[in-house]
């Protein structure tokens, strides 16, 4: 599945059923809100019949999993991109990581809304798709971490929440009236924030 430019909307054709709502409903995210829609207007939107999503999906929740685990894939594949094995050096791929997380969530807000969705199904896809996103902070924060001498090490575990906590609370407060009344970007903020943990944490020596 990609994205297109008319925001998700697409119709139903050549037997695609299940892609076709999956766009439908980032279409009508993005209309509509998370909330403003039906799976009949999912249905409506992919140009089927109000029973044909059942063919794929028992309700509108689990056509929601879906979207988000396409949206963690995608969101994993670009922080991997980010993160490019850690190179040149840990911290500039780990800096390119928090500015692909802030683009990420710019960029697809539609996708965003429903992968932080409360109370969706703990679908094993969804799971897996979360987790694999997760890995590249994990992989990023033990490679920090190893900056340190080994009794110094924080839980590399604890340190991935701590900056995908602080990452996405930017994010999600940016992408409201927030951004409008601060003397400061969303960019600026995640950068000045995570190099002040960091430097708390003894991975940045405090004169650099």
């Amino acid at each position: 599945m990609h994205s297109d430019d008319d925001g998700g909307k697409r119709g139903y054709h050549h037997g695609n059923l299940r892609e076709a709502l999956v766009f439908a409903a980032i279409g009508l995210i993005a209309d509509k809100g998370l909330q403003g829609f039906t799976f009949a207007d999912a249905a409506r939107a992919a140009g089927v019949s109000p029973a044909a999503p059942y063919r794929h999906f028992r309700d509108r929740d689990a056509l929601l999993a879906e979207v988000a685990r396409y949206g963690f894939e995608l969101f994993a594949d670009r922080l991997e991109a980010a993160w490019n094995k850690g190179r040149p050096n840990p911290l500039a791929a780990f800096e390119m990581v928090g500015q692909a997380y802030l683009d990420f969530a710019r960029e697809e807000r539609p996708l965003f809304a429903a992968m932080f969705q409360y109370g969706l199904p703990d679908e094993p896809a969804l799971r897996a798709a979360g987790d694999r996103a997760f890995g590249v902070l994990l992989e990023a924060s033990t490679a920090l971490a190893q900056r340190l001498p080994s009794a110094r090490r924080p839980p590399v575990h604890m340190m991935s929440y701590h900056i995908w906590a602080f990452s996405h609370g930017i994010a999600d407060l940016f992408a409201g009236p927030v951004s409008r009344r601060t003397p400061i970007s969303a960019d600026e903020l995640l950068e000045s924030g995570l190099m002040v943990y960091l430097r708390g944490l003894g991975i940045i020596p405090a004169d650099e």
